[in-house]
Order: structure tokens, then C-alpha cells, then sequence
């Protein structure tokens, strides 16, 4: 697992499309849907595709045999390494292994054309990713199918539970529209 800062000069990929301005940071404080504690139950809500996004969220689902089939994780839980149940449970996954670097607070080209790759795989696939995760919920969120569910942490209260439809996914556009960078070149990277 990934647990860290990266160098974007040792890779390319890594290169910076999007990053987060101080302006936006408040925005991401309200979750984008409802909050659940318990894996099982909020496991019964979901229908469709599931995307993770955080090591200790992957980490239940997995707990209750239910691998995501996207899930993007960092090695990391609330900025400190995740813990050995944690990192052996996610170790043992079933899901095809795929590497991104990605820099805090960034959106890089290696995290977006990954996660798209990743979303058009037939298997699930577990994206390690060298940096930071968090910001890719918004990426996932704009790209997933109808109806899928995307999961992610919301430090100290639980799991956040996105069923994504045509709202969501235009609130999760307008805010990576909202950040610094090359948002057409981030486009393109996660439509191919």
C-alpha cells in the first residue's frame, strides 16, 4: 500500500491536472449523502456497481465479503497508516491491483486515466495509490453508471453512501470544474 507524499517529477503521470483550491476546501465538509456506521446494512443498499474510496471503508466491506468493484485506497486513515487488520484484509483482496500517484489535495493525470481504467474493467480492481485519495470521490462520482454506489469516510461519523443519478453527478461536475488546473484535460482523461 501506498502511505504518503509522492514525487511528481519521478513520473509523468503524476503530473498535476486539477488541485484544490483554499476557496473550495469548505465545500467538501458536507457529505454527499447519507451517512451509515454499519457495512451490512448499507451493503443491502446497493444495487448497482460499488466504488470505495478510503482503506478502513474498503476495509468493511471486504470484512463482510463484499469486494467493491472499484476500490481506491492510500494506506492511510485520517492522515496516519492504516492498521495490520486493516492492511491484511485489504492485502487478501480478490480485486485486480492497479498503482496511481497521486499529490494531496490533487487530481493528477495518473489517478484519472487510472480510475477510468479501473470503471471500464470487468474485475473488481483496487487502485494503490502513491499520495492521497481523498479528492478522487468527485472523479468517481462524475463517471460512474446510473445507479452505482460510491462509499467514502467521513472522518469520526461513518460511511457515506452516494447513489449516483443525474444530480449527484452534476454536483460532483461543478465542483471539479471549480478547481485550479486544466479542466479539460481532466475530462478527457476520465472520458476516454
Amino acid at each position: 500500500m501506498g502511505a504518503g507524499g509522492s514525487d511528481p517529477d519521478a513520473d509523468p503521470e503524476a503530473a498535476v491536472v486539477l488541485s484544490l483550491p483554499d476557496s473550495l476546501r469548505g465545500a467538501f465538509k458536507d457529505p454527499l449523502g447519507p451517512i451509515e456506521t454499519d457495512a451490512e446494512r448499507l451493503a443491502g443498499d446497493v444495487v448497482g456497481p460499488l466504488v470505495t474510496v478510503g482503506d478502513v471503508v474498503t476495509y468493511h466491506f471486504e470484512r463482510i465479503g463484499h469486494t467493491p468493484d472499484v476500490a481506491v485506497v492510500d494506506g492511510l486513515t485520517e492522515r496516519d497508516a492504516v492498521d495490520d487488520d486493516v492492511a491484511r484484509t485489504l492485502e487478501a483482496s480478490d480485486a485486480r491491483p492497479r498503482e496511481a500517484t497521486n499529490p494531496a489535495a490533487t487530481l493528477s493525470a495518473s489517478i484519472l486515466r487510472t480510475l477510468r481504467a479501473a470503471m471500464e474493467a470487468p474485475e473488481p480492481t483496487v487502485i494503490d495509490v502513491d499520495g492521497e485519495e481523498d479528492l478522487v470521490t468527485l472523479p468517481a462520482i462524475a463517471i460512474a453508471p446510473e445507479g452505482a454506489s460510491v462509499v467514502y469516510g467521513q472522518p469520526g461519523e461513518g460511511m457515506v453512501h452516494v447513489r449516483v443519478d443525474e444530480d449527484v453527478r452534476e454536483r460532483a461536475r461543478g465542483l471539479l470544474d471549480q478547481m485550479d488546473g486544466d479542466r479539460e484535460r481532466a475530462w478527457e482523461l476520465l472520458e476516454g
